[in-house]
Formats: C-alpha cells, sequence, structure tokens
C-alpha cells in the first residue's frame, strides 16, 4: 500500500492536510492491521492529503495513565507532543478511541493542542459530502448489523450519531442492543484491563457482552474500536459462532462498499 510517512512529505517541504494516527493495535494486532488497511484505502480513494508518522509514533500513553503511571504516560505524552508540534500538525484522525480520546482530551494541558476526529466521524462526513460513493446495492444491504458502542467513544466523548448514520448509508439494518448507547455496556477492555488478568467474577464482560449481540440475531457486530473488535471477536468465539457471525471495524465495512 502506498502510505505517505510525515518525513518524506516534510523532506519535501510539505504538511499533511490530516495527520493519520494509527496506534498500537493499528500497528502490531494482527486483526486491527486490517482496520488500518481499509482505512488507510478509504483515505487513498477519496484522495485526502495525509500522512503518518511511521517510526516517529509512540504509544499516546493511555493504558499507562489508565493502570495508575502518572509519570510514564507524561513522558510518552511529552515525546509525542514535541514531534507532533516539530511537524506543525494541526488534525488529527485516529482509528482507536483511546488514542482519541487522550489526544483530543488530555494532551492539552501538556501542550499539545490538534483538532482530534475519530475515523467513523471522518466516514460520515465524507460520506455526507458525496465523497465517498457506496456501490448501489452494495454486500451489506438489508443485512442485521449491530453496532457496539466504544466507551471512550459513547460515554466519554458523546459520539453516537456517526457510526449509525455511516451504518445506515450502508443500506444495512440497524438492530440495537437492549444496552446501547448511554447505556452501552463496555466490552471489558478498556481502562488498560486489556493487558491484566481477569478478577473473580460470575462471567467475564465481553462473553456477556456478546451475548447481547447475539440475542439481536444480528449477521455483524460493528465496532469502532480495535479493542473492542478483539473483545467482541472473542466473545462470539466462545459462544461458537464465528462461522455466523463477522465482528467488523466501521471502516471495514466502508471500504468493502465502495
Amino acid at each position: 500500500m502506498n502510505v505517505p510517512t510525515i518525513q518524506e512529505l516534510a523532506a519535501s517541504g510539505k504538511t499533511p492536510e490530516v495527520l493519520f494516527w494509527v496506534g498500537c493495535a493499528g500497528s502490531f494486532d494482527a486483526r486491527a492491521q486490517k482496520i488500518t488497511r481499509a482505512f488507510a484505502e478509504i483515505l487513498n480513494k477519496v484522495g485526502i492529503d495525509y500522512a503518518i508518522l511511521g517510526k516517529e509514533e509512540a504509544c499516546t500513553g493511555d493504558p499507562a495513565r489508565r493502570a495508575g503511571n502518572e509519570f510514564l504516560f507524561q513522558m510518552m505524552a511529552y515525546q509525542n507532543i514535541q514531534i507532533l508540534n516539530g511537524y506543525g500538525i494541526k488534525k488529527i484522525v485516529t482509528t482507536c478511541p483511546h488514542c482519541f480520546n487522550t489526544l483530543k482530551n488530555e494532551y492539552p494541558e501538556l501542550g499539545g493542542n490538534y483538532e482530534v476526529i475519530h475515523h467513523t466521524t471522518l466516514i460520515q462526513q465524507l460520506i455526507n459530502e458525496g465523497k465517498i460513493i457506496l456501490k448501489e446495492g452494495g454486500d451489506f444491504k438489508g443485512k442485521k448489523i449491530s453496532y457496539h458502542d466504544s466507551c471512550y467513544l459513547g460515554r466519554a466523548n458523546n459520539i453516537y450519531e456517526a457510526p449509525r448514520q455511516v451504518l445506515e448509508a450502508l443500506d444495512a439494518e440497524l438492530v440495537e442492543m437492549k444496552r446501547c448507547r448511554s447505556n452501552g455496556l463496555c466490552c471489558g477492555a478498556g481502562g488498560a484491563q486489556m493487558f491484566k488478568e481477569d478478577e473473580p467474577g460470575n462471567t467475564r464482560i465481553n462473553f456477556e457482552r456478546a451475548e447481547e449481540a447475539l440475542a439481536t440475531g444480528a449477521k455483524i457486530i460493528a465496532s469502532a474500536c480495535p479493542f473492542c473488535n478483539t473483545m467482541m471477536t472473542d466473545g462470539i468465539k466462545n459462544k461458537e459462532k464465528e462461522n455466523e457471525v463477522a465482528v467488523m471495524d466501521i471502516a471495514e465495512l466502508v471500504a468493502a462498499s465502495m
């Protein structure tokens, strides 16, 4: 894939209109890499002037701060802010709600002021502006899709409509889970829980959430977060339904429908 890096642009004296912040999951997790590719494909097709940091991108520090290591978080944040400001970055798009929330709401107090947008919001804007043109009668027309709200997108940043409007643009039948929007159930991975062992309890959170998703009768569970994607996929596998129900990111659904 032809994905421009900011270093290449800087060498020719250019700054991209948008920086695509890939994030740790999108860089290293084999499943999340597919989401990164799908989103980059959309950006390429639409002709958006963007670039990635490549090797200069480090973790935003979200898991460190959530796990209580404030010193490590600030160290990572300052390093990132120095690089971003050095390149004169003004606008950032991210496929991960955790990166989105940290860059948008937690970097300003450390001197990192950027316009930060989540990929679902950007995709919705591009559809509204007529820049993303979807196939007539695409692959997902009439299919039952249930959308799982990411905590950092929904409750933390009040983004509920953009992902749903994108799904409606695909002509899919949107079926809501019993707990959705501001009442949605966490997938169980946020707050650095992704990286630690289970605590005693009756059931794993992602198993319970996957049961709610399966109860809707949806054939596709749409997510907008790499962590949610992993947790929901594990939950579906636990019920041995992985051959019947797919867990897909909004970007993947759109990329397949263009």
